[in-house]
């Protein structure tokens, strides 16, 4: 236990230092006025447009690279790694990256909580979840598909959870590839959407004008339709 705190402090101070020297050193580059502006964001879209057509492999591989690094060790969720990717990438292949990258990192994160921090789970967590453990004995990898598909936990801890029930490194890696791709189009759907609101207008549109483009509004409506169904099926989920 003594071990498991040590290596909480750790990765806690260290995310903490990591992320106030990104913040300084942007900061000392840009100013809050700066990066609000509706010129800087569509100066920097040119910006990574060029970067991307000039060497698309590269870009890919560091987008990727950095998503996992995101969900592990830095403990992000996927949402803005969705947004991004379908942004920088367009809905289709920004699915493609993110999911990826989100699979391998929570895997990383799966595999690191199975081997340090699997006693303080089940301390925190098995009495809560204990009726999950039959039904992934009675199948791993359709309940894994299921438990990632319907979410309902914060994402760091629905990636831990599994070791509750010691689930195979292979199954969780494809169920929760499989789990999280209707999700992350929807997010990425949005994230193309914007980019093209922003490629088609010099000055910032209106809030409305970029709700009622269909590249917005349809996604965005699949996905709230996907979170009010996944609401819906998760109360059975868990509780049967």
């Amino acid at each position: 236990m003594e071990n498991t705190k040590k290596i909480k402090l750790f990765i806690g101070l260290s995310y903490l230092i990591i992320v106030c020297l990104f913040l300084y050193f942007f900061f000392s580059k840009y100013s809050l006025k700066e990066i609000t502006s509706y010129e800087f964001l569509r100066n920097n879209w040119t910006y990574f447009v060029e970067i991307k057509n000039s060497n698309i492999f590269l870009v890919l591989i560091s987008f990727l690279i950095l998503t996992v690094l995101w969900v592990f060790p830095f403990l992000g969720f996927g949402s803005p790694i969705a947004l991004m990717a379908g942004f920088i990438f367009g809905n289709w292949l920004g699915t493609v990256i993110a999911v990826t990258g989100l699979s391998i990192g929570a895997t990383l994160l799966y595999i690191f909580g199975n081997y340090f921090l699997k006693n303080l789970i089940r301390e925190k967590f098995l009495n809560k979840f204990r009726k999950l453990e039959n039904k992934f004995k009675k199948s791993e990898f359709i309940y894994l598909f299921i438990y990632r598909l319907v979410g309902g936990i914060p994402w760091q801890i629905q990636c831990l959870l599994p070791t509750l029930f010691d689930v195979k490194i292979k199954n969780y890696f494809f169920a929760t590839i499989f789990g999280i791709v209707p999700g992350t189009f929807l997010i990425a759907s949005i994230g193309s959407g914007l980019e093209q609101i922003i490629n088609q207008n010099s000055e910032v549109p209106k809030i409305t004008d970029i709700i009622f483009t269909p590249n917005i509004y349809i996604p965005l409506i699949a996905f709230l339709a996907l979170i009010f169904s996944t609401i819906i099926f998760r109360k059975f989920f868990y509780k049967n």
